[in-house]
């Protein structure tokens, strides 16, 4: 028995799964004040009646960091950054008022400047008079020597002991200064929150009596345990669409080309997945204007959903992208586009005389009635996600894995299927597909599909290795675990085999071994240190990865 639970902004859907069948389902209100009531009210749908010992895997998406982030309700941090000569870093427009430091280490690693630990002092004081509680350290290159991070940490320790401090090398060791320092201040103003997510997810399932493993699915479709996911919090920034696309896996033939609509309460989510395999974002996460080193689909979320509210302009009408509670026909406050479904007969959700009154009122206004009123809204629902898709395709054309597969169909065309996703697709989605000229699909387990997807993800890892033989160290980009190597010729195949036994050590710590045999390299380079006449050393670069997947049990659509 395998359990998954999707957290939405408007709904929490749950499924448990049975001999690779979904048996029961559930969905209930989001009510992310009463989160814990929520969450019990869900399982007690699915459990009921049955052994609690015989459920073995239970795994969670959510969108509560893209909503605390998207809505402003992240705690304020304040950043501090080392950025070295060469750059503005308020340029990056991270905060209103980055503080910078004196001190610099080159891209080898080396130190070039000293700190000022007078100006640590200092800025430190500053902080904390102004009110903040937490502070993130951010120093370029410093994912290659880690000392001038740990320096600042300890003085402000000293200096204001109240503040907690977070250090860029601790939350990704990648290349990419700004991405580094964005990916380490959402992870501190999120972090609290989430933590309070999983206590109450973990206190609900003690409650009723759940001992399995519980997972939480990361922004790239992959699993990781959720007591492990605590201190990254923002990987699971675009959880929620990642489980549209593993449940599109899950319930289509292996293999197929589609555009993921996953059509919820408060957002549309739009994803890709080419010959079976879901399109990854080569820059990492967007989160509003910021890029971050966070692993992801290639999605895109547009504020349009069945609860949006509906308003009159002119003699025609604008959908979203505001949500005012649930829709009329549920005793919601504004007209939404689930009345407009349920006039047109498209649903059977809610009272549909509350839903005609709604729109009728609207209708008043432009002289129709609600009949009228429930056709515009849908057309114009149905023409913003066209336009949405059309142009999210301009941003995927981008992406090498789309290029490369555009090449391979020996002739520029777009997937021929649109799947469909959410209570509201079996609907839209036809109309969507029938103006792009492709396969509307809607799925047998649509308005659950996220739920499922998460219930039968497998987990994912990567792994960047970058050795530099003629310094004799190596660094893992991921958690910027450094380490000494003595084989100054060392070869890439030896570099391999060593990224090889890395990921099975970060796979066991991450409590994911079972998968690690699966890992592939990715991308593999060598460059000579040449001084004079002689190779002094060498640079190597492994790319490992345990790609998205289903697990094992799951035998397909």
């Amino acid at each position: 028995m395998l359990i998954g639970i999707d957290v939405g902004g408007t709904t929490t859907d749950a499924v448990l799964i049975q001999n690779e069948l979904v048996v029961r389902t559930a969905k209930v209100p989001t009510d992310h004040d009463h989160l814990l009531t929520c969450l019990l009210g869900a399982l007690d749908e699915l459990v009921q009646g049955v052994n609690a010992r015989e459920i073995e895997r239970v795994v969670l998406s959510t969108t509560l960091i893209t909503n605390l982030i998207a809505e402003g309700k992240t705690e304020p941090v304040g950043l501090v950054l080392i950025p070295g000569p060469g750059t503005n870093p308020r340029d990056y427009r991270l905060t209103k008022e980055p503080r910078i430091l004196k001190g610099a280490v080159d891209y080898r690693g080396r130190e070039i400047q000293k700190l000022s630990e007078e100006q640590i002092r200092q800025t430190s004081l500053e902080l904390a008079s102004a009110g903040y509680r937490k502070v993130a350290v951010v120093g370029k290159f410093c994912q290659r020597n880690h000392n001038q991070e740990l320096q600042v940490k300890e003085l402000i320790a000293q200096a204001a002991p109240s503040l907690q401090v977070e250090l860029g090398h601790q939350v990704s060791g990648k290349l990419n200064f700004p991405r580094r320092a964005a990916t380490t201040l959402l992870t501190l103003a999120t972090r609290d929150r989430y933590r309070e997510f999983a206590e109450h997810m973990n206190q609900a399932l003690a409650q009723r009596g759940i001992s399995a493993p519980v997972y939480i699915l990361k922004a790239d479709g992959g699993t990781l345990p959720l007591n492990r996911s605590l201190d990254m919090p923002v990987e699971t920034i675009f959880s929620g669409p990642a489980a549209s696309i593993m449940g599109v896996m899950a319930l289509t033939p292996r293999g197929q080309t589609s555009v993921v609509v996953d059509i919820g309460g408060t957002t549309t989510d739009l994803a890709l997945i080419l010959d079976g395999k879901p399109l990854l974002s080569s820059k990492g996460a967007r989160v509003d204007s910021m890029l971050t080193h966070i692993r992801a689909f290639a999605v895109k979320s547009v504020a349009i959903g069945g609860d949006s509210v509906i308003r009159v302009q002119g003699q025609g009408v604008t959908v979203g992208p505001e949500r005012a509670g649930p829709a009329a026909c549920l005793d919601g406050p504004k007209a939404t586009p689930t009345d407009a479904l349920r006039v047109m007969g498209y649903s059977q959700i809610g009272d549909r005389a509350k839903a005609e009154g709604a729109l009728d009122r609207l209708g008043a206004q432009m002289g129709m009635n609600a009949t009228q009123v429930a056709r515009m809204v849908l057309e114009a629902v149905v023409d913003r996600i066209v336009a949405e898709v059309n142009e999210m395709f301009k941003e995927w054309e981008q992406e090498p894995a789309y290029r490369v597969w555009e090449i391979l169909q020996k002739e520029k065309i777009r997937p021929q299927n649109v799947v469909g996703v959410g209570g509201a697709s079996p609907a839209l989605v036809p109309l969507v597909a029938d103006k792009l000229k492709a396969r509307g699909i809607v799925l047998e387990h649509a308005p659950v599909a996220n739920a499922i997807g998460a219930a039968v993800a497998r987990p994912t890892m990567t792994l960047n290795l970058r050795i530099d033989t003629e310094r004799g160290f190596y660094a893992v980009a991921e958690d910027g675990t450094t380490g000494d190597v003595h084989n100054k010729n060392m070869r890439l195949e030896e570099a391999e085999d060593m990224a090889r036994k890395l990921v099975l050590e970060r796979a066991v710590t991450l409590g994911i071994a079972e998968y690690a045999a699966e890992a592939q390299v990715t991308h593999s380079e060598m460059f000579n240190m040449v001084r004079g006449w002689s190779t002094t050393g060498r640079l190597l670069d492994v790319r490992m990865e345990i790609p998205a997947g289903i697990i094992s049990s799951w035998g397909g659509a």
